[in-house]
């Protein structure tokens, strides 16, 4: 595993595969991040035991603040294409101490995700063979270790395996769900369906929803589903036209996810109602698994198709959720915030090696360590990860406005693209912040309580002021000092990408 280190006055930018992904390549990968149906079965019974028949329209309202975030990220992108992301724009907008804490930001989130996705394909992975297993059972730690090194591995190995993996993965996944979609709504048809309910428009009323709290804790868990899309842009120095087709994946696959959300929560709700027992949605013991709970009787002998959908979800996600996060480290270690080594490249396949072989040793440590002090720990810190993506996503809004205020005078366009639209989602996402904040102190929140207040609070805010403690520990250090004193990333410092797009090699999907 050879490396060598980028240096700052390379032409070819951070030495990271130039031009390897187009759009499609592009909005495959975002997809792919966000785990489509592994996200649905994690999220959608709890969102209707939230807020019952609004479960579609909590759905489309938590869309909006991605979309305003989407904007964000692709204004900046197009002016500061850096793979870097919400590190590199946080810092040439507020300097060096946001910056920093919005790249932990991100890091934190995909540590912790890893981790879960990890585990949940490996408990469906013994489920699939007949083993219902504990979540702290040696073998389904063992084998969730692998999954880890093994797309570790493939990350190593360079986006252009990692986008034809991907390619087979999510149409697996949209298949599974486009039959269960068929098979929903034939069944409700053809009046075999357990509890068939009629579609009603009151089901997309904004204004139907009658508690308050039932709807903000809707909207906290469906913003989780959309998570994960903004990977794309931490590919943007690997894109062909990075300025452009970043942006472009981001919004459509923001898109796409929201029309995949409503169209399989109105199928399964039009199939299996809202009752409380049964395999209705409103049972509380269906919650965290629904697509178990009716594989059998939606699909009968072919049930194994959710589970295997479930299964390559997880294993996609764990792949493409290395990605930015190997990329935000290497960013910073280009531009001095990180120790030197995170900006190792390898010379023949061109991924960032250092900080991509980390961040799969860090999540398999952090995944093995909670698992053996407590599972309930494990899952008061995936119910926390709200709080890491509202912060990231919230200091990205607010860097693109400030960023670019001296603009938002010249026209209409950037007006509400560069300014309104990127400060109503970086609000929003801060209120979503405070509200989870708030609801997480509760000692009835998760399953753990840590000095007599919401386990989950603690592991959440916690995680983020230990990226305080981090960076004051490199503040130390000689060779953060030109970072900390804003000499080697600032608002003039030219962006390390590649300079000659001609040079740039055909991606792989032909760079549409």
């Amino acid at each position: 595993m050879a490396t060598t280190p980028i240096h700052l006055e390379r032409p070819d930018g951070k030495g990271l595969a130039a031009g390897t992904l187009g759009l499609w390549g592009s909005t495959v990968i975002g997809l792919a991040s966000t785990a489509p149906v592994y996200s649905l079965v994690a999220t959608l019974g709890f969102v209707v035991l939230a807020v019952g028949a609004q479960a579609p329209i909590a759905f489309i309202i938590a869309f909006v603040p991605m979309l305003l975030i989407a904007f964000a990220y692709r204004e900046l992108n197009n002016a500061v294409p850096d793979c870097g992301t919400t590190f590199t724009w946080g810092t040439k907008a507020f300097g060096p101490w946001v910056g920093w804490m919005g790249g932990w930001g991100v890091a934190v989130a995909g540590m912790v995700v890893l981790a879960n996705l990890a585990q949940i394909a490996s408990v469906y992975f013994w489920s699939l063979i007949g083993q219902d297993l504990e979540n702290n059972d040696w073998r389904v730690v063992a084998v969730a270790v692998l999954f880890i090194a093994a797309m570790t591995w493939v990350s190593w190995r360079g986006v252009e395996i990692g986008e034809r993996i991907q390619n087979v993965l999510l149409a697996i996944q949209y298949l599974a769900l486009a039959i269960f979609i068929v098979a929903a709504l034939w069944q409700f048809f053809s009046g075999d369906a357990p509890d068939a309910t009629p579609f009603a428009w009151e089901w997309l009323n904004p204004f139907g929803f009658t508690d308050w709290s039932g709807f903000t804790e809707a909207i906290l868990l469906a913003l989780f589903i959309y998570w994960g899309w903004d990977t794309c842009l931490a590919l943007n120095e690997e894109t062909k036209d990075p300025k452009r087709i970043p942006g472009r994946a981001a919004v459509l696959t923001c898109v796409i996810l929201l029309v995949t959300y409503v169209a399989v929560t109105i199928a399964a709700m039009m199939y299996a109602g809202l009752g409380e027992d049964g395999t209705g949605l409103g049972n509380e013991a269906n919650a965290d698994d629904f697509f178990l709970a009716i594989k059998d009787g939606l699909l009968g002998p072919f049930g194994w198709v959710l589970v295997v959908a479930v299964i390559i979800s997880a294993i996609s996600s764990t792949q493409t959720t290395i990605l930015p996060t190997a990329r935000g480290t290497l960013a910073m270690g280009v531009y001095r915030a990180l120790p030197a080594k995170f900006k190792d490249v390898h010379p023949v396949y061109k991924t960032p090696s250092f900080s991509t072989i980390v961040m799969g040793v860090v999540a398999s440590l952090y995944y093995i360590g909670m698992t053996l002090i407590s599972d309930n720990i494990l899952q008061d810190s995936i119910l926390s990860l709200g709080l890491a993506i509202a912060f990231y996503y919230a200091i990205t809004g607010f860097a693109c406005v400030w960023y670019f205020r001296a603009d938002l005078r010249r026209s209409t366009r950037d007006l509400f693209f560069k300014g309104i639209f990127p400060l109503l989602g970086a609000l929003l996402l801060t209120g979503a912040f405070v509200q989870s904040a708030i609801d997480m102190w509760d000692v009835d929140y998760g399953y753990t309580v840590l000095f007599g207040i919401g386990g989950t609070f603690v592991i959440g805010i916690g995680s983020l002021a230990i990226g305080l403690v981090l960076m004051f520990l490199w503040y130390l250090f000689p060779r953060s000092k030109r970072f900390f004193r804003g000499e080697s990333l600032n608002r003039e410092t030219e962006v390390m990408v590649p300079e000659d797009p001609g040079a740039m090699i055909r991606s792989v999907d032909g760079g549409i």
